[in-house]
């Protein structure tokens, strides 16, 4: 008897829909409301294209500069920058406010729209904005403490 796969052959993951949540509350409308974030739900692998643009391979160096061979190959050292690859998967995820727009970065004086969110926002905000895209994108930490505790239950 072949398996049914229908179950798992779910539109909402082939496609990045968008999700509309109010941003902090010291941004807010002309009627004094807050303003309404809209949020592209990023596919999982999006995320990780964009996390792996900002990951370097650079030759390990010993104190005195030279780089460290083993076997007859060169240790590489990987970096990583997820400050940056952070910021950009806001500015990819923000439909609105649309961080890469013209007229925004212009008004910023930003080239890079990886400065946007730290130019935007306030530290405050910022933070804000970051858990709301956790939420959005399915890594907040809340989900997952509600998970441990499923598993809990269900081991007992």
């Amino acid at each position: 008897m072949e398996k049914n796969l229908s179950y798992f052959m779910r539109e909402e993951l082939k496609n990045e829909e968008i999700v509309e949540m109010a941003g902090p509350d010291s941004i807010k409308d002309e009627n004094g409301n807050p303003v309404v974030f809209q949020i592209k739900r990023l596919r999982r692998e999006t995320v990780d294209k964009i996390y792996d643009y900002y990951r370097t391979l650079k030759p390990a160096l010993d104190k005195n500069k030279k780089p460290y061979v083993v076997d007859g190959k060169m240790v590489m050292k990987e970096e990583k920058d997820y400050a940056k690859a952070l910021r950009h998967v806001m500015a990819e995820a923000l439909v609105y406010p649309n961080l890469r727009d013209e007229k925004l970065m212009k008004f910023y004086d930003c080239i890079d729209m990886t400065e946007m969110p730290i130019k935007v926002f306030t530290q405050k905000e910022y933070a804000e904005v970051i858990k709301m895209l956790n939420h959005v994108l399915g890594i907040d930490d809340e989900d997952e403490e509600e998970q441990q505790d499923d598993l809990d239950s269900a081991k007992n």
